[in-house]
């Protein structure tokens, strides 16, 4: 169903209560390990919620890479770092 064109889009705004910082890692070999820090709106650190730890990938077809994005279940980066391997796997598994 089209969007009646008359109607006003909606105002892009962000929520201040779930802002994260993105802190990128990478071997330059596998893959990337995105680690999401929940933060405060002043860009403190906010303990009340928990770190994503998530994993980005790419597998070759015929018709060119395919990325793969997928959750990492860690509760800090050695863990994360430690489960990349399975966690693409399920992710992998997933895209096909």
């Amino acid at each position: 169903m089209a969007t009646d064109p008359r109607t006003p889009p909606a105002e892009a705004t962000m929520d201040a209560a779930s802002l994260y910082r993105e802190e990128i890692y990478t071997d330059r070999q596998i893959g990337t390990l995105r680690v999401l820090v929940p933060v405060t709106a002043d860009g403190a650190p906010d303990a009340t919620r928990a770190t994503v730890y998530t994993g980005d990938a790419q597998i070759m077809t015929n018709m060119g890479p395919i990325p793969i994005s997928f959750d990492i279940a860690a509760t800090n980066l050695r863990d994360a770092i430690a489960g990349y391997a399975d966690a693409a796997q399920v992710g992998i598994e997933r895209t096909m």
